[in-house]
């Protein structure tokens, strides 16, 4: 009973964000019919939709992508310092997941890797990129790469529940912001990025990407609760008879 207890906790965040996550796509699929059938006078097309629109930036999906990152950076974090007290291994991997889940927000916020596309393309050389139209996914292909040699021997070290979903998450993430990339990529150079497919593309996009994000943090909050007991937050405390920095987290 009492590890079913622990456990709704992690299951009812990570339900709240798959629920928040479907309202969105449903919000930006119906824009995107509305927009296909009634055209753009459409009353919500023109008020509503671009705040839910999955291929705008700046609205309400984005912002919610980064607030999973910055969530899954925190957890990551509170994993890093909570096996430093217990004296485990790989506390500098889970350091430098917290850091780069943090600067994957920061991408999200400032569209970085979308300012890679115009100077690899002049580097390219080609009229014709295909796969490669957006060319960002080519140094975000082999920095996949290299990352998953260097984390490689920590994934075989975590628990077998815990790798496979790790997994899991990083195939949803990565399939939709490099495989669809892809995807789109070679139809919007051959079509252009109007019209109801290459909306169904995007939306299908972002969507493995917030899956695979609220996935990664459902692992995370299991690993957490299964490694260190009940986790508890409490407000941020700073005593003035004395200088000590409570975090706000207890085991």
């Amino acid at each position: 009973m009492k590890v079913n207890q622990m456990r709704s906790g992690p299951f009812l965040i990570t339900r709240i964000l798959g629920s928040v996550a479907l309202f969105l796509i449903f919000a930006s699929l119906g824009g995107d019919l509305m927009q296909f059938f009634q055209g753009s006078d459409n009353d919500y097309v023109k008020t509503l939709f671009p705040l839910f629109d999955l291929d705008e930036e700046y609205n309400v999906p984005t912002y919610f992508s980064v607030m999973l990152m910055i969530f899954a950076a925190l957890l990551l974090a509170a994993i890093a310092i909570l096996a430093g007290k217990r004296q485990h291994s790989d506390i500098s991997k889970w350091a430098l997941l917290a850091a780069g889940f943090l600067c994957m927000a920061y991408d999200e916020v400032f569209m970085v890797h979308e300012r890679l596309i115009h100077p690899i393309r002049a580097i390219w050389g080609k009229s014709s990129l295909g796969i490669f139209y957006y060319a960002w996914v080519i140094p975000g292909v082999a920095l996949v790469f290299f990352l998953g040699l260097f984390f490689l021997k920590f994934l075989l070290r975590l628990p077998k529940s815990t790798r496979f979903t790790f997994i899991a998450a990083a195939s949803l993430y990565l399939g939709g912001s490099i495989g669809f990339e892809f995807i789109g990529g070679w139809y919007a150079e051959l079509n252009g990025t109007a019209g109801l497919t290459y909306n169904a593309i995007t939306t299908l996009e972002e969507s493995l990407e917030m899956a695979g994000l609220i996935v990664f943090i459902d692992a995370l909050l299991a690993y957490l609760v299964g490694n260190f007991g009940e986790i508890k937050f409490r407000p941020l405390r700073w005593s003035e008879e004395k200088p000590n920095f409570d975090p706000g987290v207890s085991v």
